[in-house]
C-alpha cells in the first residue's frame, strides 16, 4: 500500500470537509421552520416561501441590502475589469526596474489588511470632502477589485505572440480597432476570471464597506448581517438567502470551467 498517496487522498478530503461543512450545514438547514440555527423540526420550505413573498420580518431591509450588494458589485467589477485589464497590458510593456516596481505596487492591496484599506479610504474621502454613500463604497470596491484583475490578465499577456497586435497596426488596423479584435479576444478568458473574482469580492466585503457607507443607512447584505447579528440573532430567511447565492455562483463556475474544456479540446 502506498501511505503517501493514501495520506494525500485523506488529507485532500479531510480539507474539503472542513472547507465545504459548513455551507452544506446552512443549506440542510435552510429546508427547516427553525429559528436558531442547528435546530431541526422538520422538513420544510416556508423559510424560502417567506424569502420569495416577502412575507418575512424586516422583508423591505433585506432586499434593500441584496439590491445595494449586487448593484456595487456589478459596477465595481465591470469597471476594475476595464481598468485592470488596461493596467496589466500597460505594466506588461514596461521593462526592467519600473516593470518590478509597478508589480510590486499591483501586489500591496491585495496583501494590505482589510481594516487598513478601509480606514485609508475613509480618511482619503473625509478629506477630499466627498460624502459617503454610494459613490464612496464603488469607488473603495474598484480600488481593491483593480488589481486582482491586473493579477487575472497579466498571464494571458504572457501566453499571447505580441506580434499579432504589430501585424494588426502594419495592416492598417488603428490602436483602438486591434486592442478591440485583437487584444480583448486573446485576453478574454482572463478578463472573465477576473470580472468573477472582482464580482465574488465585491460580495464578500465587509470591512472596506463599512468604513466607506458613512451613516445615511446603506446597507449592503454583508453590513445588514452584522447589524442583524448584534440584534440578538440572524434572521432565518438568510439561511436560504445564502444557499440560493452559492448555488448561483457554484453554477456559473461550472459552466465557465465546462466551456474552457472544451475549448482546450478543440485547440488540442
Amino acid at each position: 500500500m502506498d501511505w503517501k498517496k493514501l495520506f494525500a487522498k485523506l488529507y485532500i478530503w479531510l480539507l474539503l470537509i472542513v472547507l465545504y461543512a459548513p455551507i452544506a450545514f446552512i443549506v440542510i438547514f435552510s429546508f427547516t421552520e427553525a429559528k436558531s440555527l442547528g435546530n431541526w423540526t422538520g422538513f420544510s420550505t416556508a423559510l424560502y416561501q417567506n424569502l420569495f413573498n416577502g412575507s418575512m420580518q424586516n422583508a423591505s431591509g433585506l432586499l434593500s441590502a441584496v439590491k445595494n450588494t449586487l448593484l456595487i458589485a456589478l459596477v465595481a467589477s465591470v469597471v476594475a475589469t476595464l481598468l485592470g485589464t488596461i493596467a496589466a497590458i500597460g505594466i506588461f510593456h514596461l521593462h526592467g526596474t519600473k516593470k518590478q516596481t509597478m508589480t510590486f505596487l499591483n501586489n500591496i492591496p491585495m496583501i494590505n489588511p482589510d481594516i487598513i484599506t478601509g480606514v485609508s479610504l475613509f480618511l482619503l474621502f473625509v478629506f477630499l470632502g466627498i460624502s459617503q454613500g454610494y459613490t464612496t463604497v464603488i469607488l473603495a470596491h474598484i480600488t481593491f477589485c483593480t488589481p486582482y484583475v491586473v493579477l487575472n490578465v497579466m498571464p494571458k499577456l504572457r501566453q499571447m505572440n505580441p506580434n499579432i497586435y504589430e501585424a494588426a497596426l502594419d495592416l492598417g488596423a488603428t490602436p483602438a480597432q486591434a486592442f478591440r479584435k485583437v487584444l480583448v479576444p486573446a485576453l478574454r478568458p482572463g478578463m472573465i476570471s477576473g470580472f468573477i473574482l472582482s464580482f465574488t469580492m465585491s460580495l464578500d466585503d465587509f470591512v472596506v464597506t463599512f468604513f466607506t457607507r458613512g451613516t445615511i443607512g446603506l446597507d449592503t447584505l454583508s453590513t445588514y448581517i452584522y447589524t442583524d447579528a448584534r440584534k440578538g440573532g440572524l434572521t432565518p430567511e438568510l439561511k436560504p438567502l445564502m444557499s440560493i447565492i452559492f448555488l448561483i455562483i457554484l453554477v456559473v463556475l461550472l459552466v465557465i470551467n465546462i466551456r474552457q474544456s472544451k475549448q482546450l479540446e478543440k485547440k488540442a
